[in-house]
């Protein structure tokens, strides 16, 4: 498996059992399988001027809760992440890990020197002094969620600067590490939109700081860098104020069930308490490539975590997805355990 890779890559994979695309049922990809209803024509969208993004910022502050000035749009989560490593221009992170594997990336790209907390070992570990902490939260790919506080004082004696990686919270009524934002002014808060929303095509992704922070952002990003087509898909789907309450309701009902086939199955050695729309599971006479082949003949994707810090060949990850895939999965599950 490549260092890099990530999951949801249908297309090859419907491409090597020689099938269609819709016919696979992809539990690789932690996007959310419930989405919002857009009411809009995208066909009448006018494109012929350049975009305005102001009812974006808005309706996206309001989301969050912070003011319009105090968050600044990308052009998805990685590129936040890749900005913000470029703009510190520091030369040491940390990172609790296993996370997303992005941040490794950069740390390659950006010429840091970094350092990898076993978070699932131990979590309380000293860091150097100066350095970005990189935390995720919920955590990819085992879906914890941590109470960050104590962890926050400790790095603001540190003199860390901190950004924690928000994109699963949506799925969850945990509290927001933007609260803190004014009373630590090295903290970050990555938001992206493309997981909870149902839109990994539509790139937007924000970054939420303190009004200073957000300003020194914003000297060196250029004045377009989002689509007219981006920008109106997520206004309409925060318009539609029902679906925040229904897609946790479902993620959550559906999470449970997908734990509950895990724990049923002699497939499985054990699996992760998960905040997240995915849980984290390792298996027991199989590696996570013997149960892809397996599942190829159901054409179900899951996603080895083998190239995530800290896991072994053994792990897999399995996104909550709708009732009928999960059935499918089961009966995979049953028929190969036989």
């Amino acid at each position: 498996m490549k260092t890099f890779e990530h999951g949801g890559d249908v297309q090859s994979f419907a491409k090597s059992i020689n099938c269609k695309i819709e016919e696979v049922i992809d539990l690789s990809s932690n996007i959310n399988f419930v989405k919002p209803e857009i009411a809009c024509d995208f066909n009448s969208l006018e494109i012929s001027a350049y975009p305005k993004y102001e009812k974006l910022y808005s309706k996206i502050a309001k989301n969050y809760k912070v003011e319009e000035f105090e968050l600044e749009l990308y052009n998805g989560g990685s590129s936040a992440i890749f900005t913000l490593f470029r703009h510190l221009d520091l030369n040491h992170c940390t990172i609790y890990s296993p996370a997303y594997l992005e941040y490794k990336k950069a740390c390659h790209i950006y010429k840091y020197d970094y350092n990898l907390i076993n978070r699932l070992e131990r979590v309380d570990v000293p860091i150097e002094k100066n350095t970005l902490v990189v935390f995720v939260n919920p955590s990819t790919p085992d879906g914890t969620y941590y109470e960050l506080e104590k962890f926050l004082n400790y790095w603001q004696k540190q003199n860390a600067t901190v950004l924690i990686d928000e994109s699963f919270l949506d799925f969850t009524d945990n509290n927001s590490a933007v609260k803190y934002i004014h009373r630590y002014e090295k903290l970050y808060v990555l938001k992206s939109m493309t997981k909870f929303y149902s839109s990994a095509g539509v790139r937007v992704g924000s970054i939420i700081s303190n009004k200073l922070n957000i300003d020194e952002l914003k000297k060196f990003e250029p004045m377009w860098k989002l689509s007219a087509f981006d920008s109106e898909y997520l206004q309409k789907a925060l318009e539609d104020e029902r679906f925040k309450k229904v897609a946790k309701a479902i993620n959550v009902k559906n999470k449970i069930y997908l734990e509950k086939i895990l724990q049923n199955s002699n497939l499985v050695e054990f699996i992760f308490n998960s905040s997240a729309n995915f849980v984290l599971a390792r298996l027991k006479n199989y590696t996570a490539k013997q149960l892809q082949e397996k599942l190829k003949e159901y054409k179900i994707m899951i996603r080895d975590c083998s190239n995530f810090d800290f896991l072994d060949e053994k792990f897999i990850r399995v996104a909550v997805k709708s009732q009928n895939d999960l059935d499918a999965f089961k009966k995979a599950l049953n028929a190969i355990s036989k």
